[in-house]
């Protein structure tokens, strides 16, 4: 049996693309001795057939092997490890709360940054601090760098009190601060209070149309209780009337409101119960929602938007790994008014 089929491997629990983890188990194979010159690498039907995926992504990861001059094919014989000597990526942790379009953005942003500098393994906890903490607990010692969104539905606290045991120049936040987690680490993250309340100072000649502003702020949720506090702010400043709803099952739509939304579902209710209603979305009811997609662009002639710049998030967090760096970054808040305000 070749020896790489031993070594070569995917974890079917990583978000990582599997052609990436291929390549990176190949690569530890190489620096650890265990894959040496000359070494025949498996044909790309026999590695699909063992780890249960397709041929193309083999061939793909083969194909970088290739690039990076590793790797050699001989037609009829196959693929060769032909040079050992490189320059290994650092191994980051990627641990992110839950998978979005906008967690896409910014993985996306942060692999393109990092390049062949890096070899991420990318995982999702679900908000769970369990689960969190079991990938934690079995994956840190094996990385240089752990970047985390540090978000979660219970045990809060205890996710922070974990996370503080990782070795600061190894530790990258994402998203959001949070004072149970100290030392001198990197960071890019959201101001919540200050983003929502100056979005909104930002609105005040399309919000001057309405005399009432409720935020739709789910109960459970991750979401930072900051955002309600910017948003009183705000409507404290400028004797906006106000509420927070919890959830929009029981509730009656009003017009002359502005309904600002943070999760997407509750988007979708909304929109259901105004077209219910036969309201006029832009006269009768006014939409902002957290977080631009395209499709908002889109739905009902545009959707107003107030929304970090992912993309920005994703690229600053893969400078501060690349320059070894403990600067905290704020990420800036955008504006999008569209048809819906």
């Amino acid at each position: 049996m070749n020896k790489i089929l031993k070594i070569a491997r995917i974890d079917a629990y990583s978000i990582t693309p599997k052609y990436l983890q291929l390549i990176n188990s190949i690569l530890q194979g190489i620096q650890s001795g265990q894959i040496k010159n000359n070494d025949v690498l498996p044909s790309i039907n026999e590695l699909s057939y063992v780890l249960e995926t397709a041929r193309s992504t083999i061939e793909r990861a083969y194909n970088e092997l290739k690039r990076m001059g590793l790797v050699q094919s001989v037609a009829g014989k196959g693929f060769f490890i032909v040079h050992t000597q490189f320059q290994r990526p650092l191994k980051v942790l990627l641990l992110f709360n839950k998978l979005s379009i906008h967690k896409k953005i910014i993985y996306d942003a942060f692999a393109a940054t990092l390049g062949s500098e890096a070899a991420i393994d990318f995982y999702i906890y679900n908000n769970d601090f369990n689960v969190f903490k079991k990938l934690l607990m079995e994956k840190i010692d094996h990385y240089a760098k752990c970047v985390i969104i540090p978000h979660f539905y219970e045990n809060k606290e205890l996710g922070y009190k974990l996370i503080n045991t990782i070795a600061k120049e190894k530790l990258i936040l994402m998203d959001k601060l949070t004072e149970g987690i100290t030392g001198e680490f990197g960071a890019v993250y959201e101001n919540f209070e200050e983003d929502i309340f100056s979005a909104l100072e930002q609105l005040t000649d399309r919000l001057s149309r309405y005399h009432t502003l409720r935020l739709i702020f789910p109960q459970n949720t991750y979401y930072s209780k900051k955002i309600m506090l910017g948003f009183l702010h705000f409507c404290q400043k400028y004797a906006y009337k106000n509420e927070i709803i919890n959830g929009l099952g029981h509730h009656k739509i009003e017009p002359g409101s502005v309904y600002i939304n943070l999760a997407e579902d509750d988007l979708i209710i909304l929109i259901e119960k105004i077209i219910e209603g036969s309201f006029k979305i832009g006269k009768d009811i006014g939409i902002i929602s957290y977080n631009e997609t395209p499709i908002k662009k889109i739905i009902l002639d545009g959707i107003t938007t107030i929304s970090t710049d992912f993309k920005m998030m994703g690229e600053k967090a893969a400078e501060l790994l690349l320059n070894n760096s403990v600067e905290h970054i704020r990420i800036p808040f955008k504006v999008t008014l569209r048809k819906s305000l």
